[in-house]
């Protein structure tokens, strides 16, 4: 149960943090943002660790690598591929295609870690991302066909949701059955994920021109409160899960953060239909299944 609302948790405040990331990308770049959310997360998660005291157990050579390898796809790829998503197809159409991490996570889980899944944990993950899938879908079934730019979105969506599940993947194999905390491993994904970062930065040009958009005090405050809840938080929230739930389950219930954003959507003024109600219903009908199997 540990496991199961660390991933309810952490999808809430990466819904949260997706909504700020979506107006923050249109001053930012998708690499740019994500260097500097890494960033504060990293100074953050230091800190945290220096004042707990917490201990390096089971950090070995191996568990430093995999985690660190993990960091490098899934948030130096990943996220940067996440934010490019958003940027084509606005908040809601990414987190639609973010659904394809859990089964994605679920199949790779099976053939490199062989974790099994009960029958129920299959259906229950199918029935949450079916109820996902038709909340956000409605969000777009009147669309027109798509430009260049929503098909790059899909594109950059459908790499970000393999970066991301072959990422938990690889956390899930140092953080199962291992003493390593859930700390450590989020502070060695984002260190990983930073040095990406700035290869990639530094292959499109010359860095610090690129990250002169972050001299504004309003910029960087918004980039730090989106860093504390959807990364410093979020991150740690999802490790946490993968210690003590399946991948597949871990990633399914992280995957929920569409119905988060409904109530964001109200608050902000767009209307809230009850096919995308019905839709929530459906996908926490699966959740209850998830949990219990």
């Amino acid at each position: 149960m540990r496991g199961e609302l660390a991933a309810l948790a952490a999808a809430l405040l990466w819904a949260v943090a997706t909504v700020m990331f979506g107006r923050l990308g249109k001053s930012l770049s998708p690499p740019v943002l994500n260097l500097a959310k890494g960033a504060i997360a990293l100074v953050l998660l230091a800190l945290t660790l220096v004042v707990l005291g917490q201990s390096t157990a089971g950090l070995d050579r191996s568990a430093v690598v995999v985690l660190a390898l993990s960091g490098v796809i899934g948030i130096g790829l990943g996220d940067t591929a996440y934010f490019a998503a958003i940027n084509d197809l606005g908040p809601r159409r990414a987190l639609l295609l973010e659904t394809l991490a859990p089964p994605l996570a679920a199949l790779l889980a099976l053939v490199f870690l062989k974790e099994t899944l009960s029958l129920g944990s299959w259906l229950g993950m199918a029935v949450t991302l079916a109820g996902v899938v038709w909340v956000i879908a409605e969000r777009v079934s009147g669309a027109a066909g798509m430009g260049q730019a929503q098909s790059r979105g899909v594109l950059f969506g459908v790499l970000a949701a393999l970066g991301q599940a072959t990422g938990a993947v690889m956390s899930r194999a140092v953080l199962a059955d291992t003493a390593v905390d859930p700390l450590w491993s989020t502070l060695l994904r984002l260190m990983g994920g930073a040095v990406m970062i700035l290869g990639i930065l530094r292959y499109q040009g010359p860095i610090a021109g690129q990250l002169r958009p972050l001299r504004s005090p309003r910029l960087l405050a918004g980039v730090a409160l989106a860093a504390v809840l959807g990364t410093y938080l979020a991150i740690y929230l999802q490790q946490t899960a993968l210690k003590y739930a399946a991948t597949g389950v871990a990633q399914a219930l992280a995957s929920t953060s569409p119905l988060f954003v409904l109530p964001l959507a109200a608050v902000m003024g767009d209307r809230v239909s009850p096919r995308a109600i019905a839709g929530a219903v459906v996908a926490l009908v699966g959740i209850g299944i998830l949990v219990n199997a």
